[in-house]
C-alpha cells in the first residue's frame, strides 16, 4: 500500500489512535512483555466446547480430587443449607398461614422421580450449577389425584440434556442456538435429550431432542456477561492448577514412601565370579532378569564377598518449603472459586477471631447475591409462582378462592426468600449487637428472625404458648421481660396480671 505524501513528496506520519503517543495504558501495550495476550474478541457464547471439558473435568476433580470436592461442597452447604424457604407477605393472616402450611406439606411431594423434597432438589440444582456451571429442571403440571397435595412437580435433570452443539432453524422458522430456540429476542423452547446422552446404553435406539417450552424449563446458571446462554463451571479458572497441585502433592507423597523404604545397590567387579549363592551369607532372594536380590533385616551385620560395595540410594527432599509452598498455591486457589483458605482446606492454624470474622462476612456477602440473584430468582421463585397458582386454581385452599385470585393474583405471589441462618462466629457478641439493634430500632424482630431463617409469627405463637405452659405449671424463667429483669430478679408484677394479659389477646 502507498503512502500519503505531502507537497514535497514526503510521506506523513501515521496518527495512532493515541494521537501518536502509543498505548496511555500499560495494559494496552502490545510489545513483547504481553504480546497479544487477551486480545480476542469473542462473544459471551464462543467456546462452548470449552465449557464441557471444564464441565468433565470438574466432575472428574469431584470424583477424584479431595480439594475440589471440599470446596464444592462448602458452597452448596453456604448456599443453601437445609433450606431457602418461602415467606407469605400477606395482611390477611389466615390465608398466610393456610398457604405456609400448605407448602409444608407439599414440598415433600414435588419431585418427580420421588428421591427428595424441594429442597433437597435445590441443593441438588445447586451442586450442578457450582460443579458444572448450570442446572436445569422441568416443571410437570399433573392431574389432581391423591397423591399430590397440589398437582405439580419438578424433575431436575444434568445440563448434559442440553447440548451446547446444537445450532439449527426450527420448523418455525427461529433460530436455535446451544439447543435454545429463540423467538423475537425471547428463550421460546428447550430441545432436551429425553435421554442422558452419556448413558446411550440404557436406552432402545438412540436418544431424541424433545422441544419443551421455556416456561416449564428451570435453567439456572450463574450471569456474569449480557447475552450469556449457557453458564460455566465455577472451577474452570483453577482447574488446571488443582490438578498440577494434586499431581505434584502424589508425587510428594511417592517419594515420601520411596525416602522410607531404605534401600541400595550392590555394585559387583567384573572379576568376582557369580555365584548362585546370597553374597550376605543368608539364603538367596528372588531374581529379576538374572539379577539377585537382597533383603536387609534389623540387627543384621551381613560380609560382602572381596569386590562387592553397595550405594544406598538418596531421594531429595525439599526442606522446609512445603507447608510454604502448598499454602500459597491453595489460597490462589481459594480466592479462584470464591471461598476461604479455611474452607478450602479445613486448616485452622494461625487463625484468629478478627481474621475468620473478616474472611466468612466477605465470603457470606456473596453467598447473599448468589442467593438472591440466582437461587431464588432463576429457580425459587418460578416454581412456587406455578404452585400458588395450581394450589389455588385446583381448589386446594379453604381460604382463598379461584375468583378471589384472579382478580388481583400478585396479591399472593409477594413472597420473601429466607435461606438457612450462619451460625454465629462469635454468639455472645454477634446476639448483643443483633439485641443493640433492635433495642435502637434499627432492625425489628421479623428481620432477626427471617435472618436465622425462621417465621416472627411462629416465634411469637411459640413464645405465648410457652409462657401459657409455665403460668399453668407455676414456672418463672428470666427470658420473659414481664417475670424477670435482665439480671433474673423478679419483676413486680403478680400472676394474675400476667393471666389477664394473656386472655385479653
Amino acid at each position: 500500500m502507498g503512502s500519503i505524501v505531502d507537497m514535497h513528496g514526503r510521506p506523513f506520519a501515521q496518527a495512532s489512535s493515541s494521537g501518536g503517543f502509543g498505548p496511555l495504558y500499560e495494559g494496552a501495550s502490545t510489545a513483547d512483555r504481553i504480546g497479544t495476550w487477551g486480545l480476542s474478541p469473542a462473544g459471551p457464547n464462543v467456546g462452548q466446547n470449552g465449557i464441557i471439558a471444564i464441565k468433565k473435568r470438574s466432575r472428574q476433580s469431584e470424583r477424584n480430587n479431595p480439594t475440589a470436592n471440599g470446596a464444592i461442597d462448602a458452597f452448596v452447604s453456604n448456599l443453601v443449607g437445609t433450606a431457602i424457604s418461602p415467606a407469605w407477605q400477606i395482611d390477611n393472616l389466615l390465608q398466610k398461614e393456610e398457604l405456609e402450611s400448605l407448602w409444608q406439606d407439599s414440598q415433600k411431594q414435588l419431585d418427580y422421580v420421588g428421591f427428595t423434597d424441594f429442597y433437597g432438589q435445590l441443593e441438588l440444582i445447586c451442586r450442578s450449577m457450582v460443579r458444572d456451571g448450570e442446572g436445569l429442571a422441568v416443571i410437570h403440571e399433573l392431574q389432581p389425584s391423591l397423591d399430590n397435595i397440589v398437582p405439580i412437580q419438578i424433575q431436575p435433570l444434568e445440563s448434559d440434556h442440553l447440548d451446547p452443539n446444537f445450532n439449527d432453524i426450527s420448523p418455525e422458522g427461529n433460530e436455535i442456538r446451544f439447543a435454545i430456540e429463540w423467538k423475537a429476542g425471547k428463550r421460546y423452547r428447550y430441545w432436551l435429550y429425553d435421554n442422558h446422552p452419556g448413558e446411550v446404553f440404557l436406552c432402545a435406539d438412540n436418544i431424541r431432542r424433545i422441544p419443551v417450552p421455556a416456561a416449564d424449563v428451570l435453567h439456572v446458571f450463574r450471569l456474569k456477561r449480557a447475552g450469556q446462554c449457557r453458564g460455566s463451571g465455577w472451577l474452570g479458572s483453577v482447574i488446571t492448577k488443582l490438578h498440577d497441585i494434586d499431581v505434584y502433592d502424589d508425587a510428594e507423597l511417592v517419594r515420601k514412601k520411596a525416602a522410607a523404604l531404605w534401600g541400595g545397590f550392590i555394585y559387583q567387579d567384573n572379576q568376582v565370579a557369580s555365584t548362585s549363592s546370597n553374597p550376605f551369607g543368608g539364603t538367596p532372594g528372588a531374581r529379576s532378569n538374572g539379577v539377585q536380590s537382597i533383603e536387609l533385616k534389623a540387627g543384621h551385620f551381613p560380609v560382602l564377598r572381596d569386590g562387592m560395595k553397595i550405594a544406598f540410594s538418596e531421594s531429595a527432599d525439599v526442606g522446609n518449603n512445603y507447608k510454604e509452598f502448598m499454602k500459597t498455591q491453595f489460597r490462589l486457589i481459594a480466592r479462584g472459586i470464591g471461598i476461604t483458605y479455611e474452607q478450602l482446606t479445613g486448616d485452622l492454624e494461625g487463625v484468629t477471631y478478627s481474621s475468620i470474622r473478616s474472611g466468612l462476612i466477605e465470603f457470606r456477602r456473596l453467598c447473599e447475591t448468589i442467593i438472591a440473584r440466582t437461587l431464588v430468582f432463576q429457580y425459587c421463585r418460578p416454581i412456587v409462582d406455578r404452585w400458588i397458582r395450581a394450589a389455588i386454581l385446583n381448589g386446594c385452599l379453604k381460604t382463598i378462592t379461584p375468583g378471589e385470585y384472579l382478580a388481583n393474583p400478585r396479591l399472593f405471589h409477594r413472597v420473601d426468600w429466607h435461606p438457612h441462618g450462619w451460625d454465629f462466629t462469635d454468639p455472645v457478641k454477634d446476639r448483643v449487637a443483633e439485641l443493640m439493634d433492635i433495642r435502637s430500632g434499627i432492625k425489628s424482630r421479623r428481620q432477626v428472625v427471617a435472618k436465622r431463617n425462621g417465621s416472627v409469627e411462629v416465634v411469637d405463637r411459640e413464645n405465648r404458648e410457652d409462657l401459657q405452659r409455665a403460668v399453668d405449671n407455676g414456672l418463672v424463667y428470666d427470658c420473659y421481660p414481664g417475670q424477670t429483669t435482665g439480671s433474673g430478679a423478679i419483676q413486680k408484677v403478680s400472676e394474675q396480671v400476667i393471666l389477664q394479659s394473656l386472655e385479653t389477646k
